[in-house]
């Protein structure tokens, strides 16, 4: 599936996945190839994504997630250094 990381400033990640796991207002959550459609509000933690290359995990301040047909977008507030 095709994941976008994006803040008001900048695109953070662009590329092919095959698992998310997010920081949910409600709970964490993990996103998986075909996933059902979805868009849920994030709290401040980690995105940790998988690919094929390995794993990497960006810290956000918050944001919003929507899941439609493999595609992923995260529209986070900040990125935390």
């Amino acid at each position: 599936m095709h994941l976008e990381i994006i803040t008001p400033d900048r695109k953070v990640f662009e590329g092919e996945v095959t698992a998310v796991v997010f920081p949910g207002s409600d709970g964490q959550f993990e996103v998986l190839n075909n996933h059902a459609p979805l868009i849920s509000t994030l709290k401040h933690g980690e995105v940790t994504v998988t690919s094929a290359t390995g794993r990497e995990a960006f810290r956000i301040e918050g944001g919003v997630v929507e899941v439609l047909r493999n595609n992923v977008i995260v529209l986070a507030e900040a990125i935390v250094a």
